[in-house]
């Protein structure tokens, strides 16, 4: 009995991990797309181009990693991810026409990104015992963090400050999953419900220009 429930755990184990490394490269590549994207539409060359998408597909990812004490960070253990960033930097120059300046595509690609990296850098946090506000900080960091840099390196102020309700969405969606997570609900669906409630909150928001309180004065 022992040994069947214990053949169980791991199984779940294998699938869980399964399931965070396809939503770990999935969103290295899609941000790698849409970060490159930006770079054309911001007049850069091939070179620039690559690095911006690179750094946006990567660089989360690595802060998850090293805030977990998880070094060498998941990017450099292997040339998988690497890799994944390179071809998808290179992927957005033909598919231009679709990625140009103002593009819905590029709008929805990094909200797919952003919910792929929210639930993942949550998750991870969640394996490796961390607390729940330290998942959902986490997940966002993993969410927002690649952005951070690809907006730097194109000098323009991160999208983060300018648009209120991104890291926002990243944060529920971290927080779905958390929740999802308590419940015991199997991690892959977990992390189907947090990707869909990231998703569906940062397109609302994008559709009917959702933002937070401001205060001035």
């Amino acid at each position: 009995m022992d040994r069947t429930a214990a053949t169980g755990r791991t199984s779940r184990t294998r699938a869980a991990r399964l399931a965070f490394d396809l939503a770990d490269i999935a969103g290295t590549t899609v941000f790698a797309v849409g970060g490159a994207a930006i770079g054309m539409a911001a007049g850069l060359d091939l070179l620039g181009v690559v690095v911006v998408g690179f750094s946006t597909a990567l660089v989360g990812g690595v802060l998850r990693d090293l805030l977990l004490g998880d070094a060498p960070p998941a990017a450099f253990r292997s040339p998988l991810r690497l890799t994944v960033a390179i071809l998808g930097s290179l992927a957005a120059i033909p598919l231009r026409p679709l990625l140009g300046a103002g593009s819905g595509v590029v709008v929805v690609l990094d909200a797919i990104a952003l919910s792929l990296f929210a639930v993942a850098g949550a998750e991870k946090a969640l394996s490796l015992r961390a607390n729940a506000i330290v998942a959902v900080a986490l997940g966002a960091i993993t969410a927002v963090g690649g952005g951070v840099v690809r907006d730097v390196l194109i000098g323009r102020t991160p999208i983060v400050l300018t648009e209120s309700f991104y890291a926002s969405a990243a944060i529920l969606g971290a927080l779905a999953l958390v929740l999802a997570a308590r419940l015991r609900l199997d991690p892959r669906w977990a992390m189907a419900v947090g990707f869909v409630v990231c998703l569906a909150a940062r397109l609302a928001a994008v559709a009917f220009d959702w933002r937070l309180p401001v205060f001035t004065g």
